[in-house]
């Protein structure tokens, strides 16, 4: 790191609390990977990206099928960034000899879209310049530099692209000439993927191209990414460096469609924790929360103070918004 990690400067006495409010067994078992676990969720992953396109050309002319099937398409392709999240961690295998990790990943991104390099690189240094408002890539370049509702909206429209791959350009401009090479070939070769298989559904009719490649890719995709972005760092406490991610309480559809990408606060607190063990990791932080006094939030919240209470990204709520909860209590909306 080329500055020194900011988050790491400040997270010293946390980590050592964190560390003490949960015994030695405890973490030893949340830290265990089991690949088949991680294997299990893939192959469940590719049947879905599978199975909803087939689902969709059988059933075109009955919207009560191909419209869900389209929803559930949108969300599993976004769910394959949460994958290569898991590869970025290393948290599929406990050794990887054979380096299948970086292979992986590549799968993962081209699936989602994303370079695989530039996510690690974006993803790591958002980890270590947590609470930079500058050096956090995606604080500085991806978050709304204006709180208006109308750019908020955008988030989750077609309009995600141009603003999430311009926050991404932006980004790269200090990285290494080697780097943004094989970023360019990994992006180029993921959109390469993309436009084959669209052009392919075009061929097949334009109405499959439409139901099964447009409206995943371009209607549904921007709602998924920004719903799941909302629950990492939109409602924070900036002078508490334990809260300087949201704390959620998601429930089973939504830690089924994010992959338990929703406990976000529990990651960043152990980055090396496979996802399948966050749940478990979320209840064993439970007293620690309510020591600490971190309310949680509910999506539906969380959307409500986006669009209707206007509310600065990066902030604490106010303390008149009904929003916020006592110690160790869900918010509820």
């Amino acid at each position: 790191m080329a500055k020194a990690a900011y988050y790491y400067q400040h997270a010293g006495p946390l980590n050592r609390e964190l560390k003490q409010s949960l015994d030695g067994p405890t973490l030893k078992a949340l830290h265990h990977k089991q690949p088949w676990r991680h294997f299990a969720v893939v192959l469940r992953q590719c049947a879905l990206l599978i199975g909803m396109p087939f689902l969709i050309f059988h059933f075109q002319n009955q919207p009560l099928i191909w419209v869900p099937a389209a929803v559930i398409q949108g969300f599993t392709v976004f769910s394959f960034s949460v994958l290569l999240h898991e590869a970025v961690h290393k948290c599929i295998f406990n050794r990887d000899q054979h380096n299948l990790t970086r292979w992986l990943g590549l799968f993962y991104g081209s699936v989602s879209g994303l370079a695989a390099s530039q996510f690690t690189r974006w993803h790591m240094d958002h980890h270590f310049q947590l609470g930079d408002g500058d050096a956090d890539p995606k604080r500085a370049h991806l978050s709304p530099k204006r709180n208006a509702r109308r750019l908020k909206l955008l988030y989750f429209t077609p309009a995600l692209y141009p603003i999430y791959f311009r926050a991404a350009f932006k980004a790269q401009q200090d990285y290494e000439p080697e780097l943004r090479a094989r970023i360019k070939k990994e992006r180029l070769a993921a959109i390469g993927g993309h436009l084959a298989v669209l052009i392919g559904y075009g061929l097949l009719s334009p109405g499959f191209l439409l139901k099964a490649g447009i409206i995943p890719l371009f209607f549904v995709f921007p709602v998924a990414f920004a719903i799941n972005r909302l629950g990492q760092h939109y409602v924070i406490d900036p002078d508490d460096v334990a809260h300087w991610s949201t704390r959620m309480q998601p429930n089973a559809l939504w830690n089924t469609v994010f992959l338990w990408s929703s406990f976000h606060l529990e990651h960043h607190y152990f980055p090396a924790v496979p996802f399948y063990n966050l749940t478990a990791l979320n209840r064993a932080l439970q007293p620690f929360y309510a020591r600490r006094g971190i309310p949680s939030y509910t999506y539906r919240a969380l959307l409500k103070l986006w669009f209707l209470d206007n509310h600065l990204p990066h902030s604490a709520p106010r303390p008149t918004q009904a929003e916020t909860a006592p110690a160790g209590q869900r918010v509820a909306d």
